[in-house]
């Protein structure tokens, strides 16, 4: 019989588990077909139905005056308001409006529901049009491939498993839940430590001596042009000649120029074309020229006027062609698609003195280091092997005005076994578009990037695949450090340490990163508990660049290229050897730097993040001494690790930050553990970033339905729910029960009661409705530091079930609609609940008598 029970336990924490992975990862989708009113004209279109992450979703437009999604008794309807140019040029019907409904559901809602999926009146007074679903048929479909997909995460789950049973280590959990896609952290590339900078500048005798040839288009441009080859004049530290190109600029001021700069510079040869030949044939002219020279065994480098030079650029950039194999060498730069700092193939602006602050990183990246391979060149700044130039000396014409051109010459270089290197130990500033009007670019290179598809069959496969590796990583993330410390140097770019796990910890360093983000300000992540050691992530207003190593050394190495940081501890929880983490952030943090210590937890207080001992109970504050083996940790040496050893270890962080925490009971528990340390501790109330729909007050005679709101772990009382659900499935009494979110596997629930799965805040209203909530409970065992899931259920105006202790303690005490039960772990709390149920429901039977 134990055998059997056994069994079947288990087998119902794989249904939960599987009930939450398909909600998360059911993607369903129907053809978009024609709406038809009853006199069978078109009136609309169903652009597109689909099932995905919980909701179902309609999108589409039509000549209505209001659409309604229905659905289990619950609808979304809006007037359409977003005018459809698309369908009004193209099928004359200025009318049309755009529509995008959505309802929270779950497969097993549109399989059972009766309801009508959508009702569309397309004008006032008319008949509903018929209504539109997903079929059981796909939908059984679609959870049978789920099914698959499952039982392979599964599969691969089975060694962290076996390691959370053993050792309730949290990191398990964070790699579980990465294994079935329940994380919200995008894995990085691996960060290759020859491509990071060292500590000083290097400095080394140029491979090659010989002069070398620049070549220069020219057109338009002036301001850049001045400056473009000022710098080539003071910055370049090799023998030189610069042949420029004059295209016939319509800016009078540009030919004048010129003539006086190349007669004060004896390097300088000027070529003046009486008509304009556009870029490609300036280009060719400058090649032309350079190769007509026998003697010279040089480099050519192909320069854009807006393209500025940082000091000594030259014998870097050509250093890669000594070998003979090596056709092009491209720099790093702010606009230069694959080679693009920070964020790969997105242009980025910079402001002056910017440049030169990235490329003195650039220059602590020693040459030859590793040699990265590449698809092609770009051709802003370009150097081109000049036995491989002789082999091709001019770029194809065909490509018109520009753009391709240089992809085009370094395929046929790569044909004969030509290879083109990336220079991460090169800088060099694009202000792209500037020369040739950015206006004609993107039609450009749609029209150009057609014609190199044909020619090269794999070409963007090949440049798809090593975006997707991107073996400029490491580089990539230096030198997109040193951007984010040029931009503003007066401010302390924030370096946040964070788990992996999600929750609520993450949705507020999402907040704060994208509040400085709309600043257009920069932040780093230090991301743990990932399945590497360290995750560095350098998040820009235009995209994430992230990357991963296992070496501390390293990670400390990239952190130090910001000047001025604010280091803030945010989540360590999941991490393999947390004890180290203190130490990591302390070394990182110079006496100049901001810090700050945040108790979205009390991690830094016990390795029991939630303060509960190793039987789920809360014993009050964690102190030494404290024999409980769930205060202790071992480190991965197997080092014991004493409750009073790591408190002493974080204490030493939290010395030199501000200790920032959320309620007053927070606070409390950080003074009992450093009493020295309490002038550190700063509250700083969290407030809701959303407005909850408020929800009507139930019917006096409506029966009672208690919805536990939240995901429901064991500290979050998932066992007092399980035992309140029994009891309810055992004696019929008590309150109905609902779950709005998911509960632990662990702890099975009858069949009785309902999950709903993961919800949306502005989907409390309509779940209310659909299940008959009157009451929320919050069920957390553990003074939870704040609860946004307390102050969302107490903002919809329904009476809130919480415990008495920590901050959701605090918020159902100060609110009007809040119902405290005592906390006494002596007690049968499942029983205290009802009875607090049944207390507040009171005053409503009686008037019923």
């Amino acid at each position: 019989m134990t055998l059997i029970s056994g069994g079947m336990l288990m087998l119902r924490r794989l249904i939960s588990l599987f009930s939450r992975y398909s909600a998360v990862h059911m993607d369903v989708s129907l053809p978009g077909r024609q709406i038809i009113d009853q006199a069978g004209d078109t009136v609309g279109f169903i652009d597109a139905v689909r099932l995905r992450a919980g909701r179902f979703q309609v999108q589409g437009w039509a000549q209505a005056a209001r659409l309604r999604l229905v659905l289990a008794s619950n609808e979304d309807a809006v007037t359409p308001s977003l005018r459809r140019e698309d369908v009004a040029t193209h099928l004359g019907l200025p009318a049309t409006l755009g529509f995008d409904l959505s309802l929270p559901a779950t497969p097993e809602i549109l399989a059972n529901s009766d309801a009508p999926g959508l009702i569309i009146t397309p004008l006032p007074g008319s008949a509903p049009i018929s209504p539109i679903r997903l079929p059981t048929k796909i939908l059984v479909k679609h959870r049978t491939l789920i099914l698959l997909k499952f039982s392979r995460a599964l599969a691969a789950s089975v060694p962290d498993i076996l390691g959370w049973v053993l050792t309730k280590n949290p990191c398990h959990r964070a790699r579980i839940k990465g294994f079935m896609g329940f994380g919200t952290v995008q894995m990085g590339t691996k960060i290759d430590p020859n491509l990071l900078p060292s500590d000083t500048k290097i400095t080394s005798t140029p491979y090659e001596k010989e002069r070398i040839d620049i070549v220069l288009p020219v057109y338009n441009a002036f301001e850049l042009l001045q400056d473009c080859v000022s710098r080539v004049a003071r910055h370049t530290d090799l023998p030189w000649r610069l042949i420029v190109v004059e295209d016939c600029s319509t800016d009078t001021r540009v030919r004048p120029f010129l003539r006086e700069w190349a007669a004060m510079h004896s390097q300088v040869e000027l070529f003046e074309n009486p008509r304009n030949l556009g870029f490609i044939g300036a280009v060719n002219r400058g090649l032309s020229h350079a190769l007509q020279d026998q003697k010279t065994t040089g480099s050519v480098v192909l320069l854009n006027s807006d393209a500025l030079v940082p000091e000594g650029w030259a014998s870097r950039l050509v250093a890669p062609l000594v070998d003979p194999a090596v056709a092009s060498v491209t720099p790093m730069s702010n606009d230069a698609e694959i080679f693009s700092v920070p964020n790969i193939c997105v242009r980025t602006v910079l402001k002056p003195g910017q440049g030169e602050a990235i490329d003195a990183v650039a220059a602590r990246i020693p040459l030859g280091s590793a040699d990265i391979y590449t698809p092609t060149g770009v051709g802003f700044c370009m150097a081109m092997g000049r036995s491989w130039l002789k082999r091709f000396p001019n770029l194809d014409p065909i490509f018109g005005p520009g753009y391709g051109e240089e992809v085009d010459w370094c395929q046929k270089a790569a044909k004969l076994g030509g290879r083109h290197l990336a220079l991460p130990g090169l800088f060099v500033e694009h202000r792209g578009g500037e020369s040739f009007g950015s206006a004609k670019k993107a039609a450009l290179v749609a029209k150009n990037n057609t014609l190199v598809a044909r020619r090269y069959p794999n070409y963007d496969q090949n440049v798809q695949d090593f975006i997707a590796a991107d073996p400029l990583l490491g580089a990539r993330l230096a030198l997109g450090l040193a951007w984010a410390g040029s931009l503003d140097p007066a401010r302390k770019v924030p370096v946040y340490l964070a788990h992996a796990m999600g929750g609520g910890a993450e949705h507020w360093l999402e907040h704060q990163i994208n509040a400085d983000l709309a600043r257009g300000r920069p932040s780093v992540v230090l991301r743990v508990g990932t399945p590497h050691r360290w995750q560095v992530e350098l998040v820009t207003p235009k995209g994430r660049t992230s990357g991963y190593s296992d070496v501390r050394e390293d990670v400390v190495r990239l952190l130090r290229i910001l000047p001025h940081r604010n280091i803030i501890y945010s989540c360590g929880v999941g991490d393999i050897d947390p004890i180290e983490l203190p130490e990591l952030l302390t070394e990182i943090t110079s006496p100049e730097d901001g810090a700050e210590m945040l108790f979205h937890d009390f991690f830094p207080l016990s390795p029991s993040y939630n303060l509960l001992d190793s039987d789920g109970v809360y014993r009050g504050h964690v102190m030494a001494p404290r024999t409980d083996h769930a205060h202790m940790a071992r480190r991965l040496d197997g080092t014991a690790v004493s409750i009073k050893d790591w408190q002493a270890a974080w204490g030493k962080f939290g010395a030199r930050a501000d200790l920032v925490v959320f309620s007053e009971d927070s606070a409390r528990q950080v003074a009992a553990v450093w009493p020295s340390l309490k002038e550190h501790i700063v509250l700083r109330p969290h407030t809701l970033r959303h407005v909850v729909p408020p929800i009507p007050t139930p019917a006096k005679d409506a029966p009672v339905v208690l919805a536990v709101l939240g995901n429901i772990g064991q500290q979050k009382g998932a066992k007092i729910v399980q035992a309140l659900a029994r009891m309810r499935a055992r004696d019929g009494k008590g309150p109905q029960l609902v779950l709005i979110g998911n509960i632990d596997p662990a702890f099975s629930l009858p069949d009785t009661i309902k999950v709903h799965g993961s919800y949306k805040v502005d989907d409390l209203p309509t779940l209310a409705s659909r299940y008959g909530i009157t009451h929320w409970l919050i069920p957390s065992v553990w003074p939870e530091t704040f609860c946004y899931t307390a102050h969302e259920a107490l903002d919809t105006g329904l009476p809130v079930l919480a415990f008495g202790l920590g901050a959701q303690g605090a918020a159902v005490r100060a609110a009007k609609n809040g119902i405290e039960i005592p906390f006494d772990t002596q007690d049968d709390m499942a029983q205290s609940i009802r009875d607090s149920i049944a207390l507040d429901c009171a005053p409503v039977i009686q008037e019923e008598k």
